[in-house]
C-alpha cells in the first residue's frame, strides 16, 4: 500500500443515530482499505461504543490520530475532535449531539482546505440540533457551498437513476415562486457538467420533470411548465445540452422513463428523492458543483433504529466509492482538458503528446 494513497474523511454524522453503525459495518469491508486511507472524524468514545455492539467488528481496530496528516495509509484513523464527555444516547436528539456532529464536520472541512484529506464521506446528522452559532445551514448542502464556494446542485445517485433537484430544502409552497427559466438552466449547465466530469459520461441526455400534475395540461393546472420550464429547456437545447421534457413526474416514474436518460433534473425535493428512494437500493447523496468531492449515505440520521444493529452499512460503504470513483473521473477530466490536442494511437493506446504529432503543411491544417 502506497502512502499516496487517497484520503477520504468520513465525518460521524449524530453520535445518537446509526452514523457509527454504518461506518463501522462499512470499515469492516477488506476492500475499503485497499483502495483508500479511511480518517474517521468524531469520538473515540463512540465508535468504542458502537463497535462493541455490531457482529463482526470485533477486530476492527481504530487508529487514533491528531489529524489528517498523521493518518496511517495501513490503517483506519481516527482523529478525535469530540469531548470525552460526550454522552452516547442512541435514539435521543441532544444539543451534545448536535453539537458534536457540528466538531466533526468543521474538522473535516478545515483538513479538506488544508489538502490533507482528498474528499469527504458524511454521516447523516439531524437538522434541527445541529442549530446555532457555529452551523446555521438547512444541511450539508448549503454548508459545503458556504466553505468552499460554487454553485451546489444536490444529485442522488444509484446504479439505476441519477436524480438532480432545482430547489432543495425550502418550504412546498415556496418552489413555485423559486423556479426560473435561468435557474433550470443553471442547474442542467451544471448537471451536465457534473455528469461529463465526475461521472464520464461523454455527452449526457436529461429528462426534465414538470412542476405541476399532467405538465400542466396545457395551462390548465398551472402556468410554470410553459412560462418557465418548457422555455429553459429550449435554451438548454440552444447550447446543445441534451435537455428534454417536461414530463408529468408520475408517468415518467412509472413506465420506467428514466432508464432512457443519464440523469433526471426534478423541480423540488420529494419529486425527485421520493422515486429515487422507492427506487434505489442504497444509494448516494453527492453534492455536485463544488470544487471538492462530498458524497453521504442517502438516508437519514434513523434515530428510530439506533443502536439496535440493524442499519445497513451499504449506503456508507457506497458513498465511500463514490467519492473515490468521482475524485478518478475528475482528474482524468483535467488531464485531458489541459492539452486538448492530445491524441491517442488506436492500436496500441499509447499516449501520444501534440509535440510528437507529425507536423502539417498550411495546406493540411
Amino acid at each position: 500500500m502506497s502512502d499516496n494513497k487517497i484520503k477520504i474523511g468520513i465525518t460521524h454524522g449524530d453520535a445518537n443515530g446509526i452514523g457509527y453503525e454504518v461506518i463501522v459495518k462499512s470499515l469492516c469491508d477488506p476492500r475499503i482499505c485497499e483502495l483508500c486511507t479511511p480518517v474517521v472524524y468524531g469520538s473515540a468514545k463512540a465508535a468504542g461504543f458502537y463497535k462493541k455492539q455490531i457482529e463482526g467488528a470485533e477486530n476492527l481496530g481504530f487508529n487514533i490520530v491528531g489529524s489528517a496528516a498523521e493518518a496511517n495509509p495501513k490503517r483506519i484513523n481516527l482523529v478525535n475532535c469530540c469531548s470525552d464527555e460526550l454522552r452516547v444516547e442512541p435514539g435521543e436528539m441532544t444539543p451534545a449531539a448536535g453539537a458534536a456532529s457540528v466538531v466533526a464536520l468543521q474538522a473535516a472541512a478545515a483538513d479538506l482546505k488544508a489538502g490533507t484529506i482528498d474528499a469527504v464521506v458524511t454521516g447523516p446528522i439531524c437538522k434541527e440540533n445541529v442549530q446555532g452559532e457555529a452551523f446555521r445551514f438547512t444541511g450539508h448542502t448549503e454548508f459545503f457551498a458556504s466553505e468552499f464556494g460554487g454553485e451546489p446542485l444536490m444529485m442522488m445517485c444509484s446504479d439505476l437513476l441519477k436524480v438532480g433537484l432545482v430547489t432543495v430544502h425550502i418550504p412546498v409552497s415556496a418552489v413555485s415562486a423559486s423556479i426560473s427559466k435561468e435557474g433550470i438552466l443553471s442547474k442542467l449547465r451544471a448537471l451536465r457538467h457534473a455528469l461529463i466530469q465526475d461521472f464520464s459520461v461523454r455527452e449526457p441526455r436529461i429528462a426534465v420533470l414538470s412542476l405541476n400534475p399532467h405538465a400542466g395540461d396545457g395551462g390548465l393546472i398551472g402556468q410554470e411548465e410553459e412560462q418557465i420550464i418548457a422555455p429553459a429547456i429550449q435554451a438548454a437545447f440552444a447550447e446543445k445540452i441534451l435537455a428534454f421534457g417536461p414530463f408529468p413526474a408520475d408517468g415518467f416514474f412509472a413506465a420506467a422513463a428514466y432508464r432512457k436518460y443519464d440523469a433526471v433534473l426534478a423541480m423540488y425535493h420529494d419529486q425527485g428523492l421520493a422515486p429515487f428512494k422507492a427506487l434505489s437500493e442504497g444509494g448516494v447523496n453527492f453534492t455536485a458543483g463544488l470544487p471538492v468531492v462530498r458524497t453521504s449515505p442517502a438516508h437519514g440520521v434513523g434515530f428510530d433504529i439506533a443502536g439496535r444493529g440493524i442499519a445497513s452499512g451499504n449506503g456508507m460503504r457506497e458513498a465511500i466509492y463514490m467519492a473515490i470513483d468521482v475524485l478518478r473521473s475528475r482528474r482524468i477530466y483535467r488531464q485531458i482538458s489541459a492539452n486538448p490536442l492530445r491524441k491517442y494511437k488506436r492500436e496500441t493506446g499509447a499516449d501520444v503528446s501534440a509535440s510528437e504529432l507529425p507536423e502539417q503543411s498550411e495546406g493540411q491544417q
